[in-house]
C-alpha cells in the first residue's frame, strides 16, 4: 500500500488533538495488524497497533513490567512513542525511552529495522510519522513491581511553588492537579511503598476516590487509598474499561526546564483568571532527561505543564497565544500531538535537534510521501 501510494499518513488510536495525522492521500490504520506480543526476559516485541492496556497485562502475567506508563492505557504503543508521550517521575524518562528496536515500512515499501546501536536510532523513535509506517517496536522490560496510589487534597499552590522539588520527588510518580484559580492543588502520589503521612505539607489524604476533573465520576480512575497493586493498574490515572479523562476536550502541553519550575508556577498562577472559561484541569508532572531528538525532555530534566480544555478551539486559541507568550522566556516546548500556536522558527529553537531530524526524514522519505500540511508547517524542509 505504501509503495503504490503518492501520499500516506498513519493512525494509531487517534489520541492526538491537532492535524498531525491528516492527509489528502492514503490514511493507514495499524489497529488491525496481526497482534504480535513476543515476551522475553529482557524485552518485548509488540505490534504497532497494540494498546498499552493490552501489553501491560500480558507483561504482568509473566512477572515483568515497563519502567513507566502514561496517564491512560488506551493509547497505542507506536502512536504514544511517536509523539513523545510520557508519564511522571523524577527518574522516569518518556515512554519512547523504553524502545530499543523499531521496525517500519519506508517510502519505497521496504522494511527497515533500527536498534540503539544505529546512529539514526535517536531520531527515529519520536518521529511523528515522518519516516514511515511503524509495524513493531521492541521494548525494554524489568521485573514487576507494586505501586500504591495516595491522593492528597488541599496542598496550597504556594507550597507547590516553594517546595516543588519536595513535592515532585515524594514518590516514584507524582502528578499535581489544579485549575490555576483554586488556591489549593490535588496531588497524586504513586509510590513503591505502602506507608504515607495522613497530613503532608499542609495537605490531607483524600477522604475518598478522586478523578482529576472534579465533575467526573471517580470510578473512572485507578485504585487509590494507598492500596498496593500491580504497576499496570496504578501508574495510569484511568481504568482501561472507562473513557479516559472527560472525552469531550482539547489538550495542550508545554515542557520547561526543571530548574525553572517555580517560575512556571508563578506564571500560571498569574494567568489563572484567563483560563477560567476554557480549562477543565491542568496537570504538572516531571520527566528525566533523555537523548531522543524530538523528545520534549531531550537534553534536560523537565517539568510538563498539561492543560485539558473544553472542546472549543475558537475559544481556546486566544488563551493559548497568551499562555505561550508568557511561557516563552522559560524556553517552553509544545507537545507535538496537542494543540499549540508555536511557529516553525520557534520550534527549531526550542527543539535543538529539529534540523537533524528533518535531514533524517529526508533520507528515508526523499520524495516526501509521508509529509502532510502539519509537517510542512512545523518541520519544513
Amino acid at each position: 500500500m505504501v509503495a503504490r501510494s503518492e501520499k500516506v499518513r498513519v493512525l494509531g488510536t487517534g489520541h492526538s488533538f491537532n492535524r498531525i495525522a491528516d492527509t489528502g492521500g492514503t490514511l493507514v490504520t495499524v489497529a488491525d495488524l496481526p497482534k504480535v506480543l513476543e515476551i522475553g526476559r529482557s524485552g518485548a516485541t509488540v505490534s504497532a497497533g497494540l494498546r498499552y492496556g493490552e501489553i501491560t497485562a500480558a507483561l504482568q502475567a509473566r512477572g515483568l513490567a515497563l519502567h513507566n506508563l502514561g496517564s491512560l492505557p488506551h493509547i497505542s504503543v507506536a502512536g504514544a512513542c511517536s509523539t513523545g508521550t510520557h508519564g511522571s517521575g523524577d527518574t522516569n524518562r518518556p515512554l519512547a525511552d523504553a524502545v530499543y528496536a523499531i521496525k517500519f515500512v519506508d517510502s519505497s515499501g521496504e522494511l527497515v529495522t533500527l536498534t540503539r546501536d544505529d546512529p539514526d536510532f535517536n531520531g527515529s523513535v519520536i518521529s511523528l510519522g515522518a519516516l514511515g509506517v511503524i509495524v513493531s517496536l521492541t521494548l525494554n522490560v524489568e521485573r514487576t513491581y507494586e505501586i500504591s496510589q495516595v491522593v492528597y487534597d488541599g496542598l496550597p499552590v504556594r507550597r507547590l511553588q516553594s517546595d516543588f522539588d519536595k513535592v515532585m520527588s515524594s514518590a516514584y510518580s507524582v502528578s499535581a492537579f489544579t485549575d490555576w484559580v483554586d488556591p489549593d492543588v490535588m496531588v497524586w502520589r504513586k509510590q513503591k511503598t505502602t506507608s504515607y503521612e495522613p497530613e503532608w505539607l499542609g495537605a490531607k489524604v483524600a477522604d475518598g476516590a478522586r478523578h482529576p476533573i472534579k465533575v467526573m465520576p471517580a470510578d473512572y480512575a485507578t485504585q487509590q487509598g494507598g492500596v498496593p497493586g500491580p504497576w499496570n493498574e496504578r501508574l495510569p490515572h484511568f481504568r482501561l474499561e472507562f473513557t479516559p479523562s472527560n472525552g469531550d476536550e482539547l489538550q495542550s502541553e508545554y515542557f520547561v526546564p526543571r530548574s525553572r519550575a517555580a517560575e512556571a508556577v508563578e506564571v500560571l498562577r498569574a494567568l489563572g483568571k484567563r483560563f477560567a472559561e476554557v480549562i477543565q484541569v491542568s496537570e504538572i508532572r516531571t520527566i528525566a532527561a533523555d537523548n531522543l531528538w524530538l523528545s520534549p525532555s531531550q537534553g534536560r530534566d523537565t517539568v510538563a505543564l498539561h492543560f485539558t480544555w473544553i472542546q472549543d478551539e475558537a475559544a481556546v486559541r486566544p488563551v493559548l497565544e497568551v499562555l505561550e507568550e508568557a511561557l516563552a522566556p522559560l524556553d517552553a516546548r509544545p507537545h507535538w500531538g496537542k494543540v499549540f500556536a508555536t511557529d516553525a522558527t520557534t520550534l527549531a529553537e526550542r527543539y535543538p535537534k529539529v534540523r537533524d531530524f528533518i535531514a533524517l526524514a529526508g533520507r528515508y522519505d526523499p520524495d516526501g510521501k509521508f509529509r502532510n500540511e502539519y509537517l510542512d508547517t512545523y518541520l519544513p524542509r
